[in-house]
């Protein structure tokens, strides 16, 4: 009975230890990058907790930055925040989540050290697989409100919320390569295919923006 009784001490707030680990490990990948972070750094960081702890929640490194990722997408998520506003249409929502999401700075750097990610294919097929679980069925439910509503034209609605996550990786670096100049130009490739495809979804406001983060960026 004192060992069921102890064990249930221990673990009586497993979801604090949970939010615990993946906050000293998002630290840590912020800090030295994820290749150069062990489990042992994130252990010796979590002060009282061991690597049995870590590894009863997490079974390896790749697995923790699959936690921080779904739940980067899920805390504060643009598309949740806004898909019960009434006083927008679907296009409205669409555009004012790429406007909220590119203000997260939170999201920014962790996509920037989720390198080297060709090297590690568990995290891209992670990444792809948050995208479509979590991400597309969103983007397919403003798609669908946009077509009712009358904001958009288009007979692609499925098709386009499953393509947008696969050409935001496109977009990233760390999986294509690119100068400020060439990511420039796929915006500008991404905005005109979308518009030709009836979702018209980079206002020229926003497209400015992105220009000039990304010559700040090359700066």
């Amino acid at each position: 009975m004192k060992g069921l009784l102890w064990c249930m001490a221990r673990n009586k707030y497993p979801e604090v230890t949970l939010e615990k680990i993946l906050e000293v490990s998002q630290q840590l990948f912020f800090e030295k990058g994820f290749d150069q972070t062990t489990i042992q750094d994130i252990v010796d960081r979590l002060e009282g907790l061991t690597r049995g702890a870590v590894y009863h929640h997490f079974t390896s490194k790749e697995d923790i930055m699959h936690a921080l990722i779904d739940r980067m997408f899920l805390d504060n998520n643009p598309f949740v925040m806004l898909q019960n506003r009434t006083d927008l249409n679907g296009l409205q929502k669409m555009r004012l989540a790429i406007t909220m999401n590119q203000r997260d700075e939170e999201r920014v750097p962790l996509s920037i050290q989720a390198i080297p990610i060709l090297q590690n294919p568990r995290i891209l097929a992670g990444m792809m697989e948050s995208n479509r679980k979590n991400l597309s069925p969103l983007w397919l439910k403003f798609i669908n409100e946009g077509i009712a509503d009358g904001s958009i034209q288009t007979s692609y609605a499925k098709e386009l919320s499953e393509l947008i996550p696969l050409l935001e990786l496109w977009l990233m670096p760390s999986i294509y390569p690119a100068s400020a100049e060439e990511m420039i130009r796929k915006f500008e490739f991404m905005r005109d295919m979308l518009d030709k495809m009836g979702l018209p979804l980079f206002e020229e406001e926003t497209v400015e923006q992105i220009k000039m983060m990304l010559r700040s960026m090359n700066d």
